[in-house]
């Protein structure tokens, strides 16, 4: 795992080097230079960086708590690397290693790129494959969040039945709320949404980039409020730079 890290950080210092600090409706549609969204949607992903320039970034890294996301933004091969376990996905398998038998209290196929999916946004919901439809505002605290659900045509990704909505700023076109469904293990479609807070960003590289979220629930008068669930994302990397393939390979015992 030493040397995994050891070259992250090669990574990490070469990219600093080079790189500069239910109401649904028809939509009108945008060409955000040479990819096409809703009208609305392309805005949100200019607020945060731009697509065009999302699409040139080949390593995102993050830290979240004592783990290292680290991601192929190319092939969607990742590494999650921890002290006690690490997993990822190669290309061909999902793999893990753990050094202590059950430090990993959760299935890899699941784990695997959940926090890279929520850390990635809201550049992830331009990947192939998407349906877009428009959705009615979410309003929290007196304020209107206007919104997009996300859907996938069939058999795009391990989960095609998941649902996300994206909830942004009217006037700023920045994202503000996560809503999704989870499908992973039921494998059918589900209308149980959870709710996530995009309490704080940051700019890494030029992009827009969450820092922290936040879980919300309802309570007993169904209102919503926040959850204990709290995620830092720190140690952020976006960057033309590309690790090796070998990078992502499960590591010989």
């Amino acid at each position: 795992m030493k040397k995994i890290l050891l070259v992250l950080l090669v990574i990490i210092a070469v990219s600093c080097k080079n790189e500069a600090k239910k109401e649904i409706k028809k939509e009108t549609i945008v060409a955000v230079k040479k990819e096409v969204f809703p009208t609305e949607l392309g805005k949100v992903f200019e607020a945060h960086g731009g697509i065009d320039k999302w699409r040139k970034v080949k390593t995102l890294s993050f830290t979240k708590e004592d783990e290292v996301h680290t991601s192929d933004m190319n092939s969607r091969k990742i590494l999650v690397n921890s002290p006690k376990y690490s997993l990822g996905f190669d290309g061909n398998e999902i793999w893990s290693l753990e050094e202590e038998k059950g430090s990993l209290k959760r299935d890899p196929a699941f784990y695997y790129n959940l926090y890279f999916y929520f850390y990635a946004m809201p550049f992830v919901l331009a990947d192939d494959g998407i349906i877009y439809e428009k959705v009615a505002d979410f309003v929290f605290e007196g304020i209107n969040y206007p919104g997009y659900k996300i859907s996938y045509k069939a058999n795009v990704g391990t989960s095609p039945d998941d649902n996300y909505i994206v909830y942004y700023n009217a006037k700023t076109y920045q994202m503000e709320w996560l809503a999704y469904t989870v499908t992973f293990r039921t494998k059918s479609p589900v209308d149980n949404y959870k709710l996530i807070k995009y309490n704080a960003w940051e700019n890494v590289n030029g992009f827009v980039l969450p820092k922290q979220i936040t879980w919300y629930a309802k309570d007993k008068d169904d209102v919503y409020g926040p959850t204990t669930k709290i995620v830092d994302f720190k140690s952020p990397l976006a960057s033309q730079a590309q690790l090796a393939d070998s990078f992502f390979d499960k590591p010989i015992q």
